[in-house]
């Protein structure tokens, strides 16, 4: 598969009849909007942007306040009281830097949220899929037991008339009673598959779910190169550019920072002498220089800076290695579910043809009724096999959906 595309062929999964109920896509729209675990993600990035801002703005300036409690006497008269104002400018370049990296930061949050979505998705797929093949499995049930009833009447007729045996009625009963029993299962088992499936949309467990009759599986090209767009590629992308930009912020955290200042003195009058500049109050402006002496931290954050490059250049082909693995099995899944729907159409086709004979026969002998409930429940077995056939195969294609993030934002949720 990495050398060339894959194809997934279109199955439909029943025949012309009108769909009922609420499609896959209108509920992975009510999850989009309600699901706490995905809004949480959605908070997590909002928060992220938010702290653009804190690093890319000016430290707060310094405004400090003496008062001298013994005035130092000067030739223009005692100081009375000092007023500072400061304000420290760092590197050029650096308050840019520190908003590159924490905006990338942010990209990489956003590629967390787009990646939970999607996962929510095929979540809400996994849950719907099995609620349709229980659906789907009922209803063959039910036929079931209308045709058990109705084999059941003409063993009895059969009997009566002298040309059959009263064993043929109780094979019959034997087979209502299993059904009746595996649709008493079935209704049970209905409540924490919708129960499950109404927790993604953060409903109440009890809340109805209406599934489509029909489903179809459609055409799906997976290529490698649609992984470029998973989230989780991208969003390694983006911490590996913004680990590069911390990587700088590091070094310009190392080169001195500026300082600018003015200072006020408050200078009363002498009484002692009388002059043009006498209590005259004092203005001195002021620039500093930190001195990054100590280099050992500086060079310490940027070599976490570079190893976290590294650690992330890892896991990104880590990730893509999984994915591909992945996406090679999912593929597996929908041609072995392929191969069997194929098969079961077939021998449903071929085992109706023969029990309309066999029940031809019993109708004109009264005999060998037992073949003929041996190739129903085949038949039944082969229609059970088939809608779970439909339900996982519908499932891998929703997964290679979600491996290959084919389920874009703006089609589901705005």
């Amino acid at each position: 598969m990495k050398n060339a595309p894959f194809q997934i062929l279109l199955i439909l999964c029943a025949s012309s009849a009108i769909v009922a109920g609420q499609t896959l896509e209108d509920y992975l729209r009510i999850a989009a909007e309600n699901n706490p675990g995905l809004q949480a993600r959605h908070k997590s990035y909002k928060a992220a942007l938010q702290h653009v801002s804190q690093v890319n703005s000016l430290a707060d300036p310094t405004f400090s306040f003496g008062y001298f409690l013994s005035p130092v006497e000067t030739r223009v008269g005692p100081q009375r009281a000092r007023l500072s104002l400061s304000q420290m400018f760092p590197w050029f370049g650096t308050l840019k830097a520190r908003g590159d990296a924490a905006a990338l930061s942010a990209q990489a949050e956003f590629q967390v949220f787009i990646q939970a979505r999607n996962k929510l998705y095929y979540q809400v797929a996994s849950a719907y899929y099995p609620l349709y093949e229980l659906g789907g499995t009922r209803k063959i049930e039910e036929q079931n037991i209308d045709i058990l009833e109705s084999f059941k009447t003409l063993a009895l007729e059969n009997f009566r008339n002298g040309t059959g045996s009263l064993v043929d009625v109780l094979q019959v009963d034997i087979l209502l009673r299993e059904a009746e029993s595996n649709l008493k299962i079935l209704e049970l088992k209905e409540k924490p598959l919708r129960s499950a499936f109404n927790q993604l949309l953060n409903r109440a467990s009890d809340e109805p779910v209406t599934i489509a009759d029909t489903v179809a599986v459609p055409i799906f090209d997976a290529h490698p190169e649609l992984f470029e767009n998973h989230p989780t590629l991208q969003e390694l992308n983006y911490r590996i550019e913004s680990a590069v930009k911390a990587e700088r912020v590091a070094a310009k955290n190392g080169l001195p920072r500026l300082g600018v200042g003015l200072d006020y003195v408050i200078i009363s009058e002498r009484g002692d002498m009388s002059s043009a500049e006498n209590g005259k109050d004092v203005v001195m402006p002021m620039i500093s220089i930190s001195l990054p002496l100590y280099r050992k931290p500086y060079r310490a954050a940027q070599e976490e800076a570079r190893m976290r490059q590294q650690a992330y250049r890892l896991q990104k082909q880590q990730a893509r290695n999984t994915l591909e693995a992945d996406v090679e099995m999912a593929a597996f899944e929908i041609e072995r579910h392929l191969e069997l729907l194929a098969l079961y159409e077939r021998q449903i086709a071929e085992s109706r043809d023969a029990l309309d004979l066999l029940l031809t026969a019993y109708g004109n002998s009264g005999k060998e009724f037992d073949q003929v409930l041996h190739m129903r429940q085949q038949l039944l077995n082969y229609e059970k096999m088939r809608i779970a056939s439909i339900s996982q195969g519908s499932v891998a294609v929703e997964k290679i959906k979600y491996l290959t993030a084919q389920r874009s934002l703006d089609e589901i949720i705005d």
